[in-house]
């Protein structure tokens, strides 16, 4: 199971390579706001998602990127298979909750 943060990590690489402050943007956009990005907890994750082998650095920056911009990241093919498996157990999870009724309680109960 990936902590929230892991999980938006991984899936603003699914579509591209990109470096932190862009990756850190797209969590922020796609949640917008659920996931409280720090850049300081957004590193630590991105180390331990690369320790684990789900991302890794990038092997070249794009023609013409501003160089301050620092290392790209990508996700690996372990991160991908990571990533499909908690979609599984997610949508699990979400097709048990569908059948739980929620009536009110009862007075007393």
């Amino acid at each position: 199971m990936l902590k929230p943060i892991a999980l938006h990590i991984l899936l603003a690489l699914v579509d591209s390579d990109n470096y932190g402050y862009a990756l850190m943007q797209a969590i922020r956009e796609r949640s917008a706001g659920q996931v409280p990005v720090q850049t300081a907890s957004f590193y630590r994750h991105l180390a331990k998602l690369m320790d684990d082998g789900l991302a890794a650095e990038a092997a070249a920056r794009r023609d013409g990127d501003d160089p301050r911009r620092g290392s790209y990241y990508r996700i690996t093919p372990r991160g991908r298979q990571v990533l499909a498996e908690e979609k599984r157990r997610l949508t699990d999870l979400v097709d048990q909750m569908k059948k739980v009724r929620l009536s009110p309680r009862k007075a007393g109960a």
